[in-house]
């Protein structure tokens, strides 16, 4: 196997650069800079040099195979963070016999490989990496720590104890078994069954903490939607004037409110034109606020506009209260912008309550297909003991969807998909 390597740090000038190098020849490349491996786990003070050039005065860190990141043996070079000194250390690592650039994820993708990491460990990493909300932090780490393969262990071994019940009253088919082992099938389908049924019903929440929710400003043309949405970008992120239809397309504008990721939603005023262009906007606001998780209507008619009707959690409030003098919002003198990003925030907050540890639709088609199992593994032990083949078999696919969800079985065309949203040094 090729010793691979490549700047785990961010990219540009840095205090500290750290440069990872995995694999069969992570320690003894030490010796192309005339350095000794230090102690193992213990960072130590080197003079890299080659050629008999100086590169830098860098820690060297080294770990065991099996007691790395990657499962293999690994060097970290901690170098002062300029962007020559990076350069030529990299240039000089390209030089040694055995070593090349690692690819995107390839540091990650050894982990799994290696048992270090499950897929979904792996994707919990990518969204630690990407997370910009302290929400998607913790759901992320929350993944990384291996909740989810534990759940998925503890459902697989529950499943695999209930076909193993089956299989032995296959086994004894022609002699009279002594207890009667549907119940505790039964007890441990339904159980399994309801616990999937909670993640499944769950995912959508944490999928929505992961990508950021969504929330449509709507109303009516001159409601005071595009300043609102301005107040709370606290820019000049849309155009804003006394003429209707003046926002013809959605504007977005992404936040982190009370740490989740909120990207509020600017559209078109809603109402009935014979000009082409606005109606095309108008379309799209309707469509963008359906799919919307949460909208905000900036009038004090009830009853929605072309359809669109206010859904519950949804909040309604009157615009431009600065002109109206009624109570409301207003973006351009802020009255009660405070108290509608409290309100909303906590309809929000709420429902992120409800999330779990699966958060990729992979997970959730993965586990909908094993609750699709399990129906009919329980119909096929009602039937009786001549159905408990069947049953049985029913029980070993919804294994197999399980063990999707950690990278068991049957995930090789993922693989490249996943790792290819990672950095070099990763």
């Amino acid at each position: 196997m090729d010793t691979i390597y490549a700047l785990a740090s961010a990219t540009g000038k840095a205090g500290v650069a750290v440069v990872r190098i995995s694999g069969p020849l992570a320690h003894a490349c030490l010796s192309h800079f005339g350095v000794e491996r230090p102690a193992l786990r213990k960072a130590a003070l080197r003079r890299l040099v080659v050629d008999d050039v100086l590169v830098d005065e860098a820690l060297v860190l080294c770990f065991p195979e099996g007691a790395s990141f990657t499962g293999e043996a690994v060097t970290e070079l901690h170098l002062h963070g300029s962007v020559a000194t990076i350069r030529a250390t990299l240039a000089a690592l390209s030089k040694i016999a055995g070593l090349r650039l690692a690819e995107p994820g390839e540091f990650t993708r050894r982990a799994l490989e290696n048992g270090c990491l499950d897929l979904a460990q792996v994707e919990g990493l990518a969204d630690l990496i990407d997370a910009e909300t302290e929400a998607q932090r913790r759901q992320a780490l929350k993944v990384l720590s291996g909740a989810l393969g534990e759940k998925a262990e503890r459902w697989r071994t529950d499943l695999i104890r209930a076909a193993a019940l089956l299989e032995a009253t296959i086994d004894f088919a022609d002699e009279e078994v002594p207890v009667d082992v549907s119940p505790e099938v039964l007890e441990l389908i339904d159980r399994v069954s309801d616990e999937l049924k909670a993640e499944s019903k769950g995912s959508y929440i944490s999928e929505r903490i992961r990508e950021g929710f969504e929330v449509a400003i709507v109303g009516p043309p001159n409601a005071g939607k595009s300043t609102l949405l301005n107040a709370l970008a606290g820019r000049e992120a849309a155009i804003t004037s006394e003429f209707a239809g003046t926002t013809r397309d959605v504007i977005e504008v992404r936040m982190d409110l009370n740490g989740l990721a909120v990207t509020f939603l600017d559209t078109a005023g809603l109402r009935e034109t014979e000009d082409h262009v606005e109606g095309i906007g108008i379309e799209r606001a309707i469509e963008r606020a359906k799919h919307a998780d949460l909208r905000v209507f900036l009038s004090a008619d009830e009853g929605g506009f072309r359809g669109l009707k206010p859904e519950e959690d949804d909040i309604q409030v009157s615009g431009k209260s600065d002109i109206s003098g009624k109570p409301g919002v207003s973006g351009k003198t802020g009255d009660g912008v405070s108290m509608l990003v409290h309100n909303i925030s906590s309809i929000l907050s709420e429902r992120a309550q409800g999330a779990v540890t699966a958060t990729h639709e992979r997970h959730r088609v993965a586990i909908d297909q094993g609750i699709e199992a399990l129906e009919s593994a329980r119909l096929e032990v009602l039937r009786g003991e001549e159905r408990a083949e069947l049953a049985a078999e029913e029980l070993r696919s919804v294994v197999r969807a399980l063990d999707s969800i950690v990278g068991r079985v049957d995930v090789e065309h993922l693989l490249d998909e996943i790792f290819a949203s990672f950095c070099l040094g990763k």
